[in-house]
């Protein structure tokens, strides 16, 4: 059995599909979906339509990203921000324009049922973004900071190698869990371009909302598999800049 952990989709279904016929997932494989299905390319409500089809005939835990949480407001109809709309989310508005009410309902369901974290039961945690309390993910003030949150991430990269976990000084974060693994800041941002590692945590955003490509990671071998860069699957779009 693979548990295969899936990056930040942002629409791009064509990638998705790419990179699962790279897998040959199995009935006994599990899925981990870090979040962010939408907002980016053109194919919004029809990735989550996949998802949801995909879902009934593969084990899959579907996490919670920040631009799932801005869409299904719109849908809720919530006020929407500004910002949201020129991070992509105007691409999810017009893709949700195709919809009729009964499949806006399926896909809000999709949505509610979506974890904010997960960990397994070799005590490797799986969110979104990061988490700040030192008890861990559970314990945040404010729950959506789990697909929010990015100082996890920077602290890692920034964190010197030569510290002991043993010392007084290691991220007590870092101690909770044997691996974490996230999404939402694109690794190419320091200058990767696959899956990248800094202590225990494992940042599977490889910038498929940009100029990147779409990853998946096997948690236990940690084989990756990548589509090509996404833009070249839409290249009549532009997808986030």
């Amino acid at each position: 059995m693979r548990i295969v952990v899936v990056g930040d989709i942002h629409g791009g279904l064509r990638a998705l599909e790419q990179v699962l016929n790279y897998v040959k997932p199995s009935e006994k494989d599990t899925f981990i979906f870090l979040g962010d299905y939408v907002d980016g390319w053109s194919d919004n409500a029809e990735t989550i339509r996949f998802l949801i089809s995909f879902a009934e005939n593969y084990n899959c835990i579907f996490l919670r990203g920040n631009h799932d949480e801005l869409l299904y407001n719109y849908l809720k109809g919530k006020e929407t921000s500004p910002m949201w709309l020129n991070h992509g989310g105007e691409s999810s508005i017009k893709s949700y324009a195709k919809l009729s009410e009964a499949e806006i309902d399926e896909h809000l369901q999709f949505f509610e049922r979506l974890e904010n974290f997960h960990i397994d039961s070799q005590n490797r945690c799986y969110l979104h973004a990061g988490f700040t309390d030192q008890k861990g993910p559970a314990f945040e003030y404010f729950e959506n900071m789990v697909y929010w949150d990015r100082t996890l991430w920077e602290m890692v990269c920034a964190l010197d190698d030569s510290i002991s976990t043993e010392s007084d000084i290691y991220p007590k974060r870092l101690k909770l869990f044997k691996e974490i693994y996230i999404g939402h800041t694109p690794v190419f941002r320091i200058g990767k371009e696959v899956p990248a590692n800094f202590a225990n945590v494992w940042n599977v955003d490889t910038g498929a909302a940009f100029k990147g490509r779409l990853s998946m990671m096997d948690v236990d071998t940690k084989e990756i598999w990548q589509s090509d860069p996404v833009w070249k699957l839409y290249p009549d779009e532009t997808g986030r800049n």
